[in-house]
């Protein structure tokens, strides 16, 4: 049976895809059968950066591990504007299909769906990206505008309270948490404090824990068009020119392993520097 790892955030932009495809080629590479559902019916960034992959490997014959994806339907379009019954009813077909890998990751659109709900009711993990500002933050905790102290969760911490309920329901099994602080802005050190000091009072009351995601890397972004991450960069791997700061991506994806508690698969051979 999958780990299911929702990738999910009711604000959009703040990275979930970009986490999602990191997430599955790094236990791709560390050696995992690894599938992957792509909720958003209309963007669709982590079904295409996997459409990608396939393409640039096939045309450019080179051999690198793929996941198994299981799409709701031919017409995801078309499918998004269906009743919320068809498409829950596609997403359980799906489910199915994708419990028998080792990991199922699941990227959620930036919103409050039906099918956001159901999946995050089966998740086993939730990974919960975020820009390093009070606009992210505002999704999670409510602070006073007046002094910044943290009144109480807000929207999305409340859907994530929901899901860990449906999930002791449904299984009995409890649900863990991480948020990533992705794209951290280290020339606003200040408003970085400020934030800090008010998402550990979060934690402690909506019991998260925080780890560092992503920053906001031009390398990141080059590789997207190719369906490729710094995972699988090598000496045969390598459509863009690697520099200096491509070593220290990879140290930052083998970081983000380590605070999902992904270690064993977080292939410390491959992200070491080639």
């Amino acid at each position: 049976m999958a780990r299911v790892i929702v990738i999910g955030n009711e604000k959009g932009g703040a990275g979930k895809s970009t986490i999602a495809v990191h997430l599955a080629t790094a236990l791709l590479h560390g050696g995992a059968r690894v599938a992957v559902i792509d909720l958003d019916l209309r963007q669709r960034s982590t079904a295409h950066f996997f459409e990608h992959r396939h393409a640039w490997t096939t045309a450019n014959a080179v051999v690198l591990p793929q996941v198994e994806e299981y799409g709701l339907a031919d017409d995801p379009i078309a499918l998004a504007e269906a009743p919320s019954a068809d498409q829950l009813a596609r997403f359980e077909t799906a489910y199915a299909a994708g419990s028998a890998a080792d990991f199922l990751i699941i990227d959620t659109p930036g919103g409050h769906t039906p099918l956001s709900v159901a999946a995050h009711g089966r998740a086993d993990l939730i990974v919960t990206p975020m820009n390093d500002s009070f606009v992210d933050f505002d999704m999670l905790g409510v602070v006073d505008p007046v002094n910044l102290d943290l009144i109480r969760p807000s929207l999305y911490a409340l859907t994530v309270w929901e899901a860990r309920k449906a999930k002791a329901a449904f299984s009995r099994q409890s649900v863990d948490w991480v948020v990533l602080r992705n794209r951290l802005a280290p020339a606003e050190a200040r408003n970085r404090r400020r934030l800090e000091e008010r998402l550990i009072a979060l934690s402690r009351r909506a019991g998260f824990s925080i780890a560092s995601g992503l920053r906001d890397r031009v390398i990141y972004r080059e590789l997207f068009p190719f369906g490729l991450t710094v995972a699988d960069l090598s000496t045969k791997v390598r459509p863009v020119a690697v520099s200096l700061s491509h070593l220290a991506a990879r140290q930052e994806l083998r970081a983000l392993m380590h605070g999902l508690g992904l270690a064993d698969y977080s292939g410390e051979d491959l992200l070491a520097a080639q």
